[in-house]
């Protein structure tokens, strides 16, 4: 265990200023991605973050966040301001207007996620694209993967790529650049079941290679992928480094700071992110944020135990499906107020 921690004491949980973050407008999602670390899906309600709730989480963000090493006008994942979500192209009139917000607010390097989705039509996305550059957006991301083209067809992720390019140039992403290759070398037209992509690419083409986190809803449906190991082989050490950190965290449209990729554990509302920065966060308030920082999984996995948790006997695939199963069983207790949004624990499965 940590020095710094009394097994039966932890002090205060501070919370490090964000210099980054990801802003959740919905959770709700035209896709149901087998790896989303969000459990985003078309079955969430939408529960916009707009309006009045929206001018004033980019308020309370607009003195924390920093420019890309580049400047204001570049982007980084690690710096700088994100929209996304679940979906955020499925109202673009909310990202256009949230977009505004955020420059008349001179918060830097803003970009934008998206799975292409909406990209139909090369003349209207370029319409859109300039639009929200001339509002502000500096870059924009395009994810692509095999979990994507269920529900993507590859000839709009390409479209979106190339206009992208013209409007934003260097400040287009792709994510990921290895399965963007791939799928072209496939000639790949129109979706392609998961089933399909790993005949044609290999039994083992998850897990090789390329970037995968096996927390949110992978850890739950990629299970068949991964060998799986007791709970216990996965304590030790801390996940502190990756539950606060100042960078890529994210706050959601129900008022969660959501530290790093973690899904469905808050360290507050955003609304009072001034206090939690200034004032930390009280473990007697944050049980299961205290559990995990004063032991790691270990300390979370005896906590859940004490109140009826058996684990499975199939074992795990990662450290994160271990917490992300413990979670969930607290979580349906109802008395733990850093599980949210609940809905995340419902939409895992």
């Amino acid at each position: 265990m940590n020095a710094d921690y009394n097994e039966s004491e932890l002090p205060t949980i501070h919370v490090p200023a964000p210099r980054s973050a990801g802003l959740m407008l919905s959770y709700r999602c035209n896709a149901s991605c087998l790896h989303c670390m969000y459990a985003c899906s078309p079955r969430w309600e939408a529960d916009w973050l707009e309006g009045e709730r929206l001018e004033r989480m980019l308020q309370q963000v607009s003195s924390f966040i920093e420019p890309a090493p580049g400047g204001p006008e570049d982007v980084d994942l690690n710096y700088g301001l994100h929209f996304t979500g679940g979906e955020p192209f499925l109202n673009y009139d909310l990202l256009c207007s949230a977009v505004e917000m955020a420059d008349e607010k001179d918060i830097p390097s803003l970009f934008a996620e998206t799975n292409a989705f909406w990209c139909t039509d090369a003349e209207k996305a370029e319409e859109r694209l300039r639009h929200l550059k001339a509002l502000g957006l500096k870059g924009i991301m395009i994810s692509v993967n095999p979990f994507y083209t269920e529900y993507v067809p590859f000839e709009r992720t390409k479209r979106c790529i190339d206009v992208s390019t013209d409007v934003f140039g260097r400040t287009t992403a792709v994510y990921q650049q290895a399965y963007y290759a791939q799928f072209e070398r496939m000639g790949l037209e129109g979706t392609l079941s998961l089933e399909d992509y790993l005949e044609r690419a290999g039994q083992d083409a998850l897990i090789r290679g390329v970037e995968l986190f096996l927390m949110g809803r992978a850890a739950r449906k990629l299970r068949e992928f991964y060998p799986h190991y007791a709970a216990h082989t996965f304590f030790g050490g801390h996940c502190r480094p990756t539950v606060l950190r100042p960078w890529h965290n994210h706050f959601d449209n129900y008022g969660n700071y959501l530290p790093g990729y973690c899904g469905g554990i808050s360290l507050g509302n955003w609304l009072e992110l001034d206090d939690i920065i200034e004032d930390g966060i009280d473990p007697d308030d944050r049980p299961v944020l205290a559990a995990v920082l004063r032991e790691d999984i270990k300390a979370l996995v005896e906590h859940a135990r004490e109140r009826g948790y058996e684990e499975r006997d199939e074992g795990y695939i990662s450290r994160c499906e271990v917490c992300i199963d413990a979670r969930k069983y607290l979580a349906a207790t109802g008395d733990y107020e850093e599980l949210r949004p609940r809905e995340f624990y419902r939409q895992l499965d």
